[in-house]
């Protein structure tokens, strides 16, 4: 049954684009592939925080993070290699259009001064990329700990050929992309 369903929203989809698109296939109809979530930690050092900033993004996702570790050495930056640097989610199915659902309906709205999405964020790959100043804008994550704030950077994935198409698809979609 859910797949009916799926199947008749590309079906809209489809019949909404094709005359903007030039597509005469439903197979051409663009696509979400996925959204990936990251977060870095920055000169954090503290494992209570590093744990927050965990517990937090699992909440936010719906499912626990991967640890990405730094590939070199910076003595610069006092970075060894195999230093936790940030966190990373990667989304797809199921998880992915409930995120993605909450971004466009939930989060998008409660942004203070929030104008939209500049459509030049959007790649040549038809990939968009944004980023987000606080997580504190998810509903499931709590106010009480408003000093322990971190950004988020959400890539959304598309399959589009090019940016013309994914603007197209992601404005039908309801992401609010500026003019």
């Amino acid at each position: 049954m859910k797949n009916k369903a799926k199947n008749t929203t590309q079906k809209d989809t489809f019949e909404a684009l094709k005359g903007d698109l030039g597509i005469t296939n439903i197979m051409q109809t663009p696509k979400l592939t996925k959204i990936v979530v990251t977060t870095g930690l920055g000169s954090l050092r503290d494992k209570k925080k590093e744990e927050l900033i965990v517990d937090r993004l699992t909440r936010i996702t719906g499912q626990k993070p991967v640890k990405r570790v730094a590939k070199k050495s910076i003595a610069n930056f006092k970075v060894r290699t195999g230093d936790v640097m940030g966190y990373q989610v990667t989304l797809r199915g199921a998880r992915m259009q409930s995120f993605f659902d909450k971004m466009v309906h939930v989060v998008f709205p409660r942004i203070k001064d929030f104008r939209g999405i500049k459509p030049s964020s959007i790649d040549e790959m038809g990939n968009i990329s944004t980023g987000l100043k606080e997580h504190t804008v998810f509903p499931e994550t709590s106010d009480e700990d408003a000093r322990d704030v971190f950004g988020l950077a959400v890539n959304i994935g598309t399959s589009a050929k090019n940016s013309k198409d994914a603007e197209a698809f992601l404005r039908h979609m309801g992401v609010p992309l500026q003019k």
